[in-house]
């Protein structure tokens, strides 16, 4: 789900810190040392990994092609692989049999069967062609906030932990006690009073 469609889901993020001068350069650097990187021809079953918003299988971060007015607009990719275990399965019994019948053996050891598994799932996704994922990002940089166009807890979490290695700064999920507490301008006093704030459960 992107930017562009006409639905969305967004999970809003706060940037905790700013980045060192240049801003552009850095941000720049990150993207490019993290930049999405094709499965096709590995065994890897996922790869996750920056790429350009108006382009996202061929990125290019050059000049300032993920500016746009105040903002840094740019996409997370994540290309996973799927084996069917009945597919697995059929492979394992035929790479069993033959190395079986190519050592004159009645059994595999537990060392060789997990070697022959290895060996069975690495063959298979290099064959398999990986599904790609796109979410977008759009970063207010002189604001300090980060929206991410997913709401999918798996996605967020590979987001998260991509975002603080490339720019080294820690992200702090946006929801009403969040925002109270860091994007409303509280004194220490009405801070000290947000916190001692409990749940309140509404029963019919």
């Amino acid at each position: 789900m992107g930017l562009l469609s006409s639905s969305v889901s967004i999970n809003r993020y706060y940037v905790e810190g700013k980045i060192e001068e240049p801003v552009l350069e850095v941000i720049k650097k990150g993207l490019i040392k993290y930049l999405f990187k094709e499965t096709e021809d590995t065994p890897a079953d996922k790869s996750v990994g920056w790429t350009s918003f108006n382009n996202h299988f061929r990125p290019d971060f050059e000049g300032s092609s993920f500016v746009l007015c105040d903002f840094f607009i740019f996409s997370l990719r994540i290309d996973k692989k799927s084996l069917s275990s009945k597919i697995i399965k059929k492979f394992l019994y035929f790479e069993t049999l033959k190395r079986l019948t190519e050592s004159g053996r009645s059994y595999l050891s537990s060392n060789e069967k997990t070697m022959v598994k290895e060996h069975v799932l690495s063959i298979l996704l290099l064959r398999v062609p990986a599904t790609p994922n796109i979410y977008d990002v759009v970063w207010n940089y002189e604001n300090s906030i980060v929206s991410f166009f997913s709401n999918n807890k798996s996605a967020n979490e590979e987001f998260e932990t991509l975002f603080q290695k490339s720019f080294k700064n820690h992200l702090i999920k946006i929801f009403p006690y969040s925002e109270a507490d860091i994007l409303s301008g509280l004194s220490d006093k009405e801070r000290d009073a947000l916190s001692l704030l409990s749940l309140t459960k509404f029963m019919e």
